[in-house]
């Protein structure tokens, strides 16, 4: 259950840790507290960025998060009396990661929000986990697909269709390929799931601080030479959206994370993927004024139904109940 539980948002995937498998089978107030307040965060980045795209270009946003935070979470491991490495090896690994866990999904997620609405975006998010047993049967020997993991996987993708609609994929206009850029972002994260593996003896702060850095020097060159963001003359809102995306639905939110995972352990991690989209939506209605569709709530249940298959942990209650 290792690839699907650290499939959620943004920077979810570094956290392959050794004890992961340790499980709590009950969680007590203080962790459900703070899945809820990390469903609530990263289900913000997705307002933030809905904010954001309206004066900002896609690739500057994503070099003002990753610039943003990589200096938040420096700070972070400064203060903490932790040390960067300075083997290039391992910067290496961090630029990799950083361009499958960054890089690629925000550059395509922000990208696709200037076509779709942030709900929409969300709830296609959650289909990373889909995505990522599959690529965990493909490229590793530890996790291979089980009959509910493949009924969950084809459920799932039924809801992206219904999402993203067969008759959109036929004319294949700016606002399907706008859906498929999310769902891009998605695979881009479940291969970044496989990746991490490698940093699981390491300090995941510090690991996220090196790939945020990596993040940081691939875009800078990007987004200063194809959309020159000085011609931008964002207002407060979006200075403000900025900084939520930074400091909040980024930064603080791997803090956030690696304890809900030290404390909760790995597995209960994949209730964030449930709570995300219900916070997006609510953002993006009450404050952006969007307004999704029946096909919007329809595929997220089908994605939910194929989330709760490949988890496993209802249907082996659900039977120890009736056994």
């Amino acid at each position: 259950m290792k690839s699907i539980s650290t499939a959620v948002d943004s920077g979810d995937t570094l956290a392959k840790q050794a004890h992961s498998t340790d499980v709590n089978a009950i969680m007590g107030v203080r962790e459900w507290g703070l899945i809820l307040i990390l469903s609530v965060i990263w289900g913000g980045s997705f307002f933030f960025v809905g904010v954001a795209v309206k004066e900002m270009t896609p690739l500057t946003i994503v070099l003002c998060r990753v610039g943003f935070a990589s200096m938040i979470l420096l700070a972070v491991v400064w203060l903490t009396g932790k040390k960067m490495p300075i083997s290039a090896g391992v910067w290496g690994a961090f630029f990799v990661l950083g361009a499958l866990n960054n890089v690629i999904p925000f550059s395509l997620i922000v990208w696709g929000q200037t076509h779709i609405d942030s709900s929409l975006a969300s709830i296609l998010n959650a289909t990373t986990p889909i995505f990522s047993v599959v690529l965990a049967h493909l490229l590793t020997r530890e996790e291979r697909l089980t009959t509910n993991r493949m009924a969950g996987v084809l459920v799932g993708w039924f809801g992206v269709v219904v999402l993203i609609g067969i008759e959109s994929l036929g004319g294949f206009g700016i606002q399907a390929l706008g859906q498929l850029a999310v769902v891009g972002a998605s695979v881009s994260y479940a291969c970044a799931a496989i990746y991490g593996r490698r940093f699981k003896s390491m300090d995941p702060v510090v690991v996220s601080a090196g790939m945020l850095c990596g993040s940081t020097v691939m875009m800078l060159p990007t987004a200063l030479i194809v959309e020159q963001p000085w011609h931008l003359a964002p207002g407060a809102a979006t200075w403000a959206a900025l900084f939520g995306l930074s400091a909040v639905s980024t930064a603080l939110a791997y803090i956030i994370y690696f304890r809900v995972l030290a404390v909760a352990g790995a597995t209960n991690i994949l209730l964030v993927t449930f709570l995300i989209p219900a916070s997006a939506i609510f953002l993006g209605v009450m404050v952006l004024g969007e307004r999704p569709g029946w096909n919007a709530f329809g595929g997220m249940a089908l994605i939910f139904m194929g989330l709760i298959a490949i988890d496993g942990r209802l249907i082996k209650g659900f039977r120890r109940r009736i056994g």
